[in-house]
């Protein structure tokens, strides 16, 4: 088959695949995980059943493959802010802050999904990598003398993670805001 061909084929799958996930998740959203099911997701895709089927075998794929998705974007929206401008303490509280948005954005959600949804692998790899980002931050600024150094950089990357989580119930950006000062406080050296 010619490029062209071949091509379209791989943008048409990856536009079904889009509007599958994104119709998936808005169900769940609005009626909760327990109330979505294929025919309905099939017909806010705008495509058929059988055609669903040929893409996801059930909701429960659809949703995991849906916060996959999601969990790559965070991440590398946290990436792009570590590697962004700034000394190492400066690029550390963006991630900090970047992260307590995403944590209180998640928050808002419905809670059986993200409850239904956080015990998977994907969740504990990405938390393994969002720990070592932190953790290289957090060595690089002690280095520099901008932190503290009398503390593991692998138990206080743990502790801002813990802290920051707190933002999934924060009712504002002030709140998070104050947890970001909160925890980046814990990290100061002396």
């Amino acid at each position: 088959m010619p490029k062209l061909w071949n091509d379209t084929i791989d943008a048409h799958r990856r536009g079904v695949t889009d509007a599958i996930l994104d119709a998936a998740a808005a169900l769940a959203f609005q009626q909760g995980l327990r109330g979505v099911t294929m025919s309905q997701v099939a017909e806010r895709a705008g495509i058929g059943r059988a055609t669903l089927y040929k893409y996801f075998p059930d909701v429960e794929t659809i949703l995991r493959t849906w916060h996959g998705r999601r969990i790559e974007a965070h991440l590398g929206e946290l990436v792009k802010v570590r590697d962004g401008q700034g000394s190492a303490r400066d690029r550390l509280t963006a991630v900090l802050t970047a992260y307590a948005h995403i944590a209180r954005q998640t928050g808002a959600h419905d809670r059986e999904l993200v409850t239904f949804l956080h015990p998977d692998e994907q969740i504990v790899n990405a938390r393994n990598q969002l720990r070592e980002l932190i953790r290289a931050l957090l060595e690089e600024a002690a280095a520099a003398g901008e932190l503290r150094t009398d503390i593991p950089s692998t138990e206080l990357a743990a502790y801002c993670l813990h802290a920051l989580s707190a933002a999934a119930d924060a009712t504002s950006e002030a709140a998070v805001a104050r947890l970001v000062t909160v925890t980046a406080a814990g990290l100061r050296a002396d």
